[in-house]
């Protein structure tokens, strides 16, 4: 939220070690150790709080934003998200942020795994997070499988959801092609 200019968290910025706890809840158990972890520092800016060596990136939740987002994603795909972050730190709309990295994907400068790749992202209300302990609670699981390109023909999947927790393919046919899983 913005007030006066002046950017208002809506919650504190946790400590690097709750934001690592926090962080891997999105992740399989079998990634968690390994994963390396996006968080904030003191100032709100992202920074790595921990490089690992395994398959997965797991971002911490946003304190600037309403809500508990935490994602995790196939180690593949990170030069699609940090291209994502450079562009929204540049001030891009978001508009232009799919924009450009339609451009650098189609141009081969942004590279793409060319097997699905996963996203999962937790979600909850900041009533169900402990900012102190990182525990949190009310939970909420989305999957997404990235894919550019992906089409409801070659899939089967229909373009729409068709009812809660059915998988269904968005963005189909462009380069944020993604079939997404909201489990009920």
């Amino acid at each position: 939220m913005i007030f006066a200019g002046i950017s208002v968290y809506s919650q504190e910025i946790p400590s690097k070690e709750v934001q690592i706890k926090s962080a891997v809840m999105a992740a399989p158990e079998m990634y968690r150790e390994n994963a390396t972890i996006i968080g904030y520092d003191s100032n709100g800016e992202l920074t790595t709080l921990r490089k690992g060596n395994g398959e997965l990136v797991c971002l911490a939740d946003d304190p600037k934003k309403e809500g508990v987002s935490i994602a995790c994603y196939s180690s593949k795909l990170e030069p699609f998200m940090e291209r994502g972050r450079e562009l929204v730190k540049e001030g891009k709309s978001n508009a232009e942020k799919q924009e450009a990295r339609k451009k650098e994907i189609e141009d081969g400068s942004l590279k793409m795994p060319e097997e699905p790749a996963i996203v999962y992202v937790l979600s909850a209300d900041d009533a169900d997070f402990d900012a102190s302990t990182g525990e949190l609670k009310n939970t909420k699981i989305r999957y997404v499988f990235y894919k550019p390109y992906m089409t409801v023909e070659e899939t089967g999947l229909p373009d729409k959801p068709q009812g809660p927790g059915s998988p269904w393919l968005m963005d189909a046919g462009t380069h944020r092609a993604h079939i997404m899983i909201t489990p009920k």
